[in-house]
């Protein structure tokens, strides 16, 4: 049995591994390494309810103080800079040195910054951290003219916030629509109206050219296409990269991420790697992908914990999983829907609760769910299966996900 476990990372990954290994009977030490102060927290509702005041930031922490008290799971703050493979151990910038058995990099991701000039003034933000989370909420009381850069999850969960607060919005993306990379073209579209009828406007095919700024605010923005528009706030939410510096620094693999096996072990077999910072071997996708999801966070921890607490190893294969909450509108998303050659839609759109169901080669891939979260579960539990649904089944008449999923059980 391993005697100690380092984890870099106190995110989503990081946290949920902790907890899971003295839930699978590890009783070794623990020691969760995070660079923000506080309790470790969740990120997803910092783009939503957290921006609209209906959680404060107590309520974002995973667990208590007293939590990691009872667990005998060690806190330590701080940001670590260099991985010593041969003695097992982890610098931190303070000069401390943590050794370890086993390290596991939970290191997540970071923004893309939009390379442009005026990037830098003040007004322009990302939306990463609790940290980032209060700079945009002071600034909400006295925006009037807010710009979003990038029409995928986190761009648009804001559009909704801050449209909601009273403010014009307009979206910029380089992309034809919504999510484009993400869900269908008939999801895509329903969501584009939920926004428009709410007033928010885009613009597709186009970026940013430059920002210009008075007295080092951020008051216009220039797009690609010579578009001139007021601004108060920015958003940039142009995707993110995962945070691997430290393992390449470390001479660990790198493949779009830190490479680990159907183990989620990475080129040393002392350390494994989870979450969004790692790129994984997917037997739902038939490739190596990396995914940044809460789902694939917590099942890879939970996965990891299962071999670290000297359990029988089982290879990461969990279905993958998404959401976002944007206005009125809940997507759920079960499955990965790229290569998709056929949409069969079920439900009732005009009432904004259907689903999308996507196949590729005739075969069922991915299920995009909005407003229906009967439907968004018994697709999980259907895609688990590799069910046997052509399009012209789901097409027929009176066709229902969740008598079919309860059916093909039998």
């Amino acid at each position: 049995m391993l005697s100690s476990i380092a984890i870099v990372g106190a995110g989503q990954a990081g946290f949920q591994l902790a907890a899971s290994l003295r839930q699978e009977g590890y009783h070794g030490k623990i020691v969760l390494i995070g660079d923000e102060a506080g309790l470790p927290y969740q990120r997803p509702p910092l783009s939503k309810a957290y921006l609209l005041g209906k959680l404060d930031a107590s309520a974002l922490s995973f667990r208590s103080q007293k939590f990691f008290e009872e667990h005998d799971i060690t806190l330590v703050q701080g940001r670590v800079v260099a991985i010593d493979r041969t003695n097992r151990s982890v610098a931190l910038a303070s000069g401390t040195h943590l050794p370890y058995d086993h390290l596991v990099l939970a290191l997540g991701a970071h923004n893309r910054e939009l390379p442009v000039p005026g990037a830098d003034l003040e007004g322009v933000f990302g939306l990463r951290t609790l940290a980032d989370a209060d700079r945009v909420m002071q600034r909400f009381a006295s925006a009037h003219h807010v710009i979003v850069c990038g029409a995928g999850f986190i761009g648009l969960e804001f559009a909704a916030v801050a449209s909601a607060q009273g403010c014009s919005v307009h979206v910029l993306e380089l992309e034809g629509r919504p999510m484009a990379r993400a869900v269908s073209a008939e999801t895509s579209a329903r969501f584009r109206a939920e926004h428009e009828a709410r007033g928010v406007r885009f613009d597709f095919g186009q970026g940013l050219s430059h920002i210009e700024g008075v007295d080092g605010r951020v008051a216009h923005v220039v797009t690609t296409g010579g578009l001139r528009l007021p601004a108060d706030l920015v958003m940039v939410g142009v995707g993110v990269l995962p945070n691997a510096y430290l393992a390449a620094e470390a001479g660990l693999e790198i493949e779009n991420g830190i490479k680990v096996d159907g183990d989620l072990l990475t080129s040393d077999p002392s350390i494994s790697a989870i979450g969004d910072c790692a790129s994984f071997p997917s037997r739902h996708a038939g490739r190596r992908l990396r995914l940044e999801s809460v789902q694939n966070a917590a099942d890879q921890a939970r996965c990891v914990a299962v071999r670290l607490a000297g359990k029988p190893p089982q290879a990461y294969g969990a279905m993958p999983w998404f959401w976002s909450d944007q206005g009125a509108l809940r997507l759920q998303i079960a499955g990965l829907s790229h290569g998709t050659d056929a949409t069969v839609i079920v439900g009732n759109q005009a009432a904004n609760q259907f689903s999308v169901l996507c196949f590729k080669d005739e075969q069922l891939i991915a299920v995009e769910s909005v407003n229906s979260a009967g439907d968004h579960m018994a697709a999980r539990k259907l895609l688990a299966r590799r069910p046997t649904l052509a399009p012209r089944e789901a097409a027929a008449q009176g066709f229902d996900l969740r008598a079919f999923e309860a059916m093909s059980r039998t």
